[in-house]
């Protein structure tokens, strides 16, 4: 499969991402949208190096080179997986203490 279509793909993911957090006011979906975001980018490592590998491997068989992304994306997916749980634990205390899980609400708390 070619590239571009792995390149518009994550794209279209990332456009997606930023639009949720621009628009969104409810704090799950913005966190969502930010995870989004992430996984086109994971895409796009994971896209690279496959094409990277493969023009690697018809030169030399044994070649490991373009592997290196791949690890940044099992990397990635760690922080991620520590960001959710993390972020979660902050959207239940909001919602604890305000009932609410709307970003614009906060705004209102630091007057």
């Amino acid at each position: 499969m070619p590239i571009q279509y792995y390149i518009y793909l994550a794209l279209t993911l990332f456009t997606i991402g930023i639009i949720g957090v621009l628009t969104r006011r409810n704090a799950i979906i913005i966190f969502m949208c930010i995870e989004l975001m992430l996984n086109a980018v994971n895409l796009l490592l994971v896209a690279f190096s496959k094409m990277h590998n493969g023009i690697a491997l018809v030169t030399n068989k044994d070649s490991m080179v373009g592997i290196d992304a791949q690890l940044f994306v099992f990397f990635i997916m760690v922080v991620a997986a520590a960001e959710v749980s993390v972020g979660l634990a902050i959207i239940v205390m909001m919602y604890r203490n305000t009932h609410s899980i709307d970003v614009n609400f906060l705004n209102r708390l630091k007057n």
